[in-house]
């Protein structure tokens, strides 16, 4: 069942906020109040088992990262919230189980009932809505289920479920390290774009893990993602932790580490490249044959949101160099217009950025005066919706891609809250 009316504990942190923003930025809290409140008014399904199932919006069925971060800033709340806890150990749950069922799907049914792209050649069931391997899609419960630690202290979803999924998960990118000689995987979508099918040719070993597609379900240009790869370096050392002092288990513990110091040594070796001033930055992706390119999505886990997953500190020497780089011409998915100047994808046309990397370029910024900068472009460019959309027009907010777009909604209250120093501990 979904949410009927709102919590108490958000009814009061909406108050707060609105009182944070007053007269002057009142139009921040109007959109925080409609954002914050649509998630789980619209998205948020809970079920008879203890379970929670979580739309993305528009499209009805449940990724594994968007769902993540469509609750994360719900976590400022739980500690003192137990509805709220439980809602999200019950989403941590339901990911791990459908992570057992299929640790190469990303999006899932919330029955089998058969929907989505059931005549993609690859091994459909139908509790999979799509079954586009990416890093991510593991990374993101992982992650979830260890923040629900660190900022309550609950340590129940680290259950029978967790281990067969981190098993699951192990298992999996230490075989897609050698993808192109023991990978299982295969997936082919047919009568479509090119990006909706893998592209990515021959990879030579370098101790990261391949992945098929990017967070934004575009297949990738080469088999090894650099923001995906990091991002799997911090769960790695969530898991390590876990294992050495929560959950104790040195084997479990010891193999974690191992494959977090092969990937992190590949991040050294094959991920930095020169930009066009001959400064080392991250590419975004790698082939391991010398081949590799500049350019950053505004999907997350991108090079641009680094810090936010934890990764690197914002003043990293490569991360700052980094940043310069995708936020300018150098990036091709890096757009500049009348009302605003962000970064977009190849998954919407050109022109369109994305709130998303609007929002993580504030949240990795230190800078209050660019973070209030973002957050008066995210208002102004909403269509006169009061929420968050997938992209818009540059020169034309009025044109956007997806009316209901959950992940965005909650990245922009996450701005909200960082600007006024309430964080998601991690």
């Amino acid at each position: 069942m979904p949410y009927e009316t709102i919590p108490a504990s958000v009814e009061k942190l909406m108050a707060d906020i609105k009182e944070k923003c007053g007269e002057k930025n009142a139009k921040w809290a109007q959109i925080f109040e409609s954002c914050f409140a649509n998630t789980l008014l619209t998205t948020v399904k809970k079920q008879e088992d203890g379970t929670t199932y979580v739309l993305t919006g528009d499209i009805p069925a449940m990724w594994l990262r968007d769902s993540v971060a469509q609750v994360r800033p719900y976590l400022v709340l739980a500690k003192e919230d137990k509805d709220l806890s439980d809602m999200i150990a019950g989403l941590v749950e339901r990911q791990f189980q459908f992570i057992i069922l299929d640790p190469y799907a990303n999006a899932f049914n919330e029955t089998a009932n058969g929907a989505g792209h059931q005549d993609d050649v690859t091994t459909m069931l139908p509790e999979i809505w799509e079954r586009k391997y990416e890093i991510d899609s593991l990374c993101y419960p992982l992650q979830l289920a260890y923040l629900l630690y660190k900022n309550t202290g609950r340590v129940d979803q680290f259950n029978e479920s967790f281990i067969k999924a981190v098993d699951a998960i192990l298992e999996v990118w230490t075989t897609e390290q050698y993808h192109d000689e023991k990978s299982p995987y295969e997936f082919e979508r047919l009568d479509t774009w090119e990006y909706d099918n893998i592209r990515c040719g021959v990879s030579g070993y370098t101790g990261m893990t391949w992945s098929g597609f990017r967070p934004s379900d575009d297949s990738c240009t080469y088999g090894y993602l650099v923001p995906s790869n990091m991002f799997a370096v911090v769960v790695l050392d969530y898991l390590h932790e876990i294992f050495t002092s929560i959950k104790p288990d040195a084997t479990r513990s010891e193999a974690a580490k191992k494959l977090r110091d092969e990937i992190q040594a590949g991040l050294e070796e094959f991920a930095k490249i020169k930009n066009a001033a001959g400064e080392t930055v991250y590419a975004y992706e790698v082939n391991g044959l010398g081949d590799a390119h500049i350019m950053d999505d505004a999907n997350v886990p991108s090079l641009l949101a680094a810090p936010y997953l934890n990764y690197c500190s914002n003043k990293d020497e490569v991360y700052v160099a980094t940043r310069k780089t995708i936020l300018s011409k150098e990036n091709p998915f890096y757009f500049e217009g009348q009302y605003a100047k962000g970064i977009g994808s190849p998954h919407t046309p050109p022109d369109y950025v994305w709130p998303i990397a609007l929002a993580l370029q504030g949240l990795t910024s230190d800078d209050k005066a660019e973070k209030e900068w973002i957050l008066n472009h995210l208002i102004a460019t909403d269509a006169g919706t009061n929420l968050m959309h997938e992209g818009f027009h540059v020169d034309d907010p009025s044109k956007f891609t997806r009316e209901w777009f959950s992940w965005a909604n909650m990245m922009f209250c996450e701005l909200v809250m960082d600007y006024f120093d309430i964080r998601v501990e991690k």
